[in-house]
């Protein structure tokens, strides 16, 4: 039963969490769905009639104000909070992971029993062949959702479900799994011919995946449709009926007057290891990080700078300068080219990494892009944890240049970059970056933005080209496989261009 939250709501929101989390792994999941990259989050409580929740990894951040505590136990927390613009309280839960992993595949199951019943309601002329939420690693097939395919005739349909309980990101990559699911159908040696792809989501979390769909060749079909589980029948969406993504531009100007805020501070950091360390400002933020190598170690919000230890957080003060120093030698010893792989600070951070290399020598990747005007996340996000780093720079010509970074395998590493390239665009065609003051003195070309996937060479996913024979062949993209030892330098090893475009978009 919900009950109010006593008169210091700010102590009891701290001992719940400290009893829950405690050094140990939690997963954090909001109205129902994990929100991936907090697993091994801190948090901060910061004081009030409605307490303010900070939640952060070295990938993500979340901040909520907390209304209510609806429960607290050793395993879980579950909390209302508000979201900003949101007039509805939503629901955010802390649940130990081990807890958290038993349960997950209960549910997958479940849901798949009802998903069964659903086609065999929606599509009552077809026939339900296979449906499974099994794993097939060999193929790439995914066990977090329900998978199968229809048939009536000689015709089939592959389909492909996920649950509510599934984490935003999940949803967000049922297209890419959708796809491999639907190209391993019809590579198969007999059967029906498999018309096209029916991928069936959650109510009110299809718009991302209706985004991308504008970027699949005009021969690709797929039908996208949205379920409430306790509806008969689910809703075909039409990805024009999109809406806007969440997606904006800080003006340049506004950046560099944070960088301006902070310069004679950020200056001494900067001087304990020139070359090294960088001051970017937090997409999406009026913050300014400290990056060593791309690692961050600093962050400046509100007037303070808190630095990050191995043993917790500290503001940073004459008193503990020295520390600071200790920390940025230790940076120094471990992240370096040539240093010990399979020390944590050396692992830690690799696309950021990358990217400061990239932003150093963009013109490896292409020789046509200007060096000095290559941004770093712009537009921002606030969708959830992409896994990938994005880069926005222009030709000698004004062609714009998205520009994706991966130093790991990553199967969604296409249609996340394809995201970002259609972020791009909408954003071209409304004269935003000219008006927010990007690229000074370049008059921009209006054909599409170029499109780059960068990773080492080894490290493209085996079905990379298998998804990218599924985009528009108006998207001019290029794969560039760079060398494995990519700290000591970049080398492109491999440069791939594809599509009706690529003429020219090739140097």
């Amino acid at each position: 039963m919900l009950r109010n939250l006593p008169a210091d709501p700010t102590t009891e929101l701290q001992q719940a969490l400290e009893s829950l989390i405690n050094g140990q792994p939690v997963e954090v999941r909001e109205d129902g769905r994990r929100l991936a990259g907090l697993d091994d989050a801190l948090y901060e409580v910061r004081a009030g009639p409605k307490p303010l929740l900070h939640l952060w990894s070295g990938d993500r951040t979340l901040v909520r104000r907390v209304t209510r505590v609806v429960e607290s136990s050793g395993e879980s927390v579950r909390l209302e909070v508000e979201r900003f613009g949101k007039s509805r309280p939503g629901r955010l839960e802390i649940v130990r992971r081990e807890r958290a992993r038993r349960q997950s595949r209960l549910d997958r199951e479940e849901f798949a029993e009802r998903f069964a019943h659903l086609l065999s309601q929606q599509f009552p002329d077809e026939t339900l062949q296979s449906l499974t939420t099994a794993a097939d690693p060999e193929h790439s097939l995914s066990g977090n959702y329900a998978r199968g395919w229809l048939r009536a005739g000689q015709q089939g349909w592959a389909v492909l479900g996920a649950s509510p309980a599934e984490t935003a990101a999940t949803i967000d990559a049922s297209l890419t799994f959708g796809l491999i699911w639907l190209d391993w159908l019809r590579g198969r040696a007999a059967g029906p011919v498999i018309a096209g792809l029916r991928l069936i989501l959650p109510a009110e979390t299809t718009r991302l995946v209706a985004h991308r769909l504008a970027a699949l060749a005009p021969d690709v079909v797929v039908e996208l449709y949205e379920w409430r589980i306790e509806e008969p029948l689910a809703r075909r969406i039409d990805p024009a009926d999109g809406g806007n993504l969440s997606t904006w531009l800080t003006p340049r100007r506004q950046s560099e007057l944070l960088l301006e805020q902070v310069e004679e501070i950020s200056a001494r950091i900067r001087a304990l290891a020139p070359g090294a360390i960088d001051a970017a400002v937090v997409a999406g933020t009026r913050q300014v990080a400290w990056r060593y190598h791309g690692l961050e170690f600093a962050r400046w919000s509100r007037g303070k700078i808190r630095i990050e230890f191995d043993s917790g957080r500290a503001e940073l003060s004459e008193g503990n300068w020295d520390a600071l120093e200790h920390l940025v030698a230790s940076l120094a010893a471990h992240r370096r080219p040539g240093g010990d792989r399979r020390h944590r600070l050396f692992r830690l951070a690799r696309e950021r990494w990358l990217e400061t290399i990239v932003l150093g020598e963009p013109t490896r990747i292409d020789a046509r892009l200007d060096p000095g005007q290559v941004y770093s996340q712009v537009p921002a996000f606030s969708a959830s944890d992409r896994g990938v780093l994005d880069l926005l720079g222009v030709t000698a010509e004004g062609r714009l240049a998205v520009i994706e970074l991966k130093a790991d395998e990553n199967v969604q590493l296409v249609f996340q970059a394809v995201d970002y390239w259609l972020r791009v665009r909408w954003h071209q065609r409304q004269g935003d970056f000219e008006r927010y003051g990007y690229f000074p003195g370049k008059s921009l070309h209006a054909g599409d933005p170029l499109l780059y996937i960068v990773a080492p060479g080894l490290r493209f996913h085996s079905l990379t080209r298998t998804l990218l024979r599924y985009l528009s062949p108006e998207i001019s993209v290029c794969r560039i496989g760079l060398n494995e030892d990519w700290r000591r330098g970049l080398r492109v090893i491999e440069r791939e261009w594809r599509g009706s475009g690529a003429a020219a978009g090739k140097p």
